[in-house]
């Protein structure tokens, strides 16, 4: 049996026991990995208080610092991004079906092969410090199991063994981008038919799936200026956003929670394509009045917070609505201090507390597989099923048609989801007016492509696809309605 993590064993006569080493950074990485695992948790959400607490930790002797930082950040979403890839090399490396390696086992070998295949960590460097993690976090039984599977993984570059492990791309073309890019193949697929079908585009947008993104500050307007940002960032480490006016681009390492702005909400952390979407329906052409606008699923409170700015300077009043009473509460933090009227409530979009035909503007970013941000939370990829499309679609639907009683004849409606899977984006829009599923209010499409002046690439219209590798932005979708009858 082995001996338990850290418990001294027997060593062979004349050769005294060596202690593992503990590693804090990659200690960390596995801790979080675990919790991805076993909670189902996701890493951006895990990550950050484990590092704290490595800080905390740390001691002048042996200080966790910004390097150490960055280190274990790589570790843990390279591993998850590139999980699919490692594990079809990882089965070709043990003597049993995957599924009967033992999670934490699998997690340290995916952690190794990461190490080996996906960064500049020296091959011996990158075994050794494997094999001590097991140590302290398996056992010395089972690090030798880890040894000698990471040194056949070892044995080729990351291009050498996709030639071994992937399918040839003329004999199954969906199967060998699955392996090759690391996503599961149903996801491929929905991906390809969304950019049209066609081969061009697809290995780029799977690319960009599998690369850090930027970390993009809006300043709320009225609020903050981009310029108060740059500046607060500091020269050199700061870009303007690519399409937002609003935006600002932080170099790599940037803490966005440093800074004044961020802290009393006056700016806040938000992808560009989060910030078209609000801004595109703040713009609509409108006839009549533009008094009350409404954010009807507004958690966690990015979109509320730009629109309510927006709408502050035009002298018009923001309800934010979130049915989930704790997101609510974000919600609620992201508006403190916003300098018009505004209100947020916990209340379900499906059976809204507000009059039909109360507002001139509406925002409904219904809940997805979230399909679009896969850059952002790589694990989403590994629990993401076909039946989950079934799942959203009534809801979907329904927030809709709500939006759409919500909204006053003439008014408009942005129906926006962080997906680009045809199934929530176009098909539900269609459905919807056409009656398809319940009676809606009569509606026309609104062409979004003006409204987003400057993006390229935006498509035959009227509703807007914007992609990560295209725009730099999530896979944020968005169909624009006016209100007939």
């Amino acid at each position: 049996m082995s001996p338990q993590p850290g418990r001294p064993r027997r060593s062979a006569p004349g050769k005294p026991y060596r202690r593992p080493k503990k590693d804090p950074v990659r200690i960390l990485a596995f801790e979080a990995l675990r919790a991805v695992d076993e909670r189902d948790a996701y890493a951006n959400l895990v990550l950050p208080p484990l590092l704290r607490k490595a800080r905390q930790d740390s001691t002048e002797a042996k200080p966790f610092d910004a390097r150490d930082a960055a280190l274990a950040t790589e570790l843990v979403y390279g591993t998850l991004r590139r999980q699919g890839t490692y594990d079809a090399i990882i089965a070709e490396c043990v003597d049993r079906p995957l599924r009967e390696v033992d999670p934490p086992v699998l997690d340290v070998l995916s952690l190794g092969a990461h190490q080996l295949l996906g960064t500049r960590i020296p091959t011996h460097a990158a075994v050794s410090a494997s094999v001590e993690l097991a140590r302290v976090v398996l056992g010395d039984g089972r690090a030798k199991f880890v040894n000698a599977v990471l040194r056949k993984v070892a044995a080729n570059d990351l291009d050498g063994w996709l030639e071994k492990v992937a399918p040839p791309y003329d004999e199954d073309p969906e199967e060998h981008l699955a392996v090759v890019h690391s996503h599961p193949r149903w996801i491929v697929s929905a991906l390809w038919d969304a950019l049209g079908g066609g081969s061009a585009g697809v290995e780029d947008l799977l690319e960009a799936d599998n690369e850090r993104p930027e970390v993009t500050l809006v300043a709320r307007p009225g609020r903050s200026t981009t310029e108060e940002l740059m500046a607060a960032v500091g020269e050199g480490s700061a870009l303007p956003g690519r399409w937002s006016p609003y935006a600002v681009r932080l170099a790599e390492g940037g803490e966005p929670g440093a800074l004044d702005a961020v802290r009393e909400a006056r700016a806040g952390v938000q992808d560009e394509g989060s910030q078209l979407v609000a801004l595109a329906l703040a713009n609509a052409p409108l006839t009549g009045p533009d008094e009350r606008w409404l954010d009807g699923c507004a958690g966690p409170g990015g979109k509320a917070a730009l629109l309510g700015a927006l709408a502050a300077e035009r002298g018009a009043a923001l309800l934010a609505s979130e049915k989930q009473p704790h997101r609510a509460g974000l919600v609620e933090r992201a508006l403190a201090g916003n300098p018009g009227p505004y209100q947020v409530i916990a209340a379900d979009g499906t059976r809204p507390p507000w009059r039909p035909g109360t507002f001139d503007r509406v925002l409904v970013d219904v809940p997805c597989t979230g399909l679009g941000a896969l850059r952002r939370r790589p694990e989403a990829r590994w629990r993401r099923s076909p039946e989950d499309l079934a799942g959203f679609a009534p809801l979907q639907r329904e927030l809709l048609r709500q939006a759409l009683s919500a909204v006053r004849v003439g008014g408009v409606v942005g129906y926006a989801t962080c997906s680009p899977h045809l199934a929530e984006t176009r098909a539900v829009v269609d459905d919807v007016l056409k009656g398809r599923g319940g009676p809606a209010p009569g509606a026309e499409w609104i062409d979004a492509r003006p409204l987003m002046p400057g993006v390229p690439g935006l498509g035959d219209g009227p509703d807007v696809q914007l992609w990560p590798h295209l725009h730099g932005t999530d896979a944020m979708y968005l169909a624009l309605l006016r209100r007939t009858d």
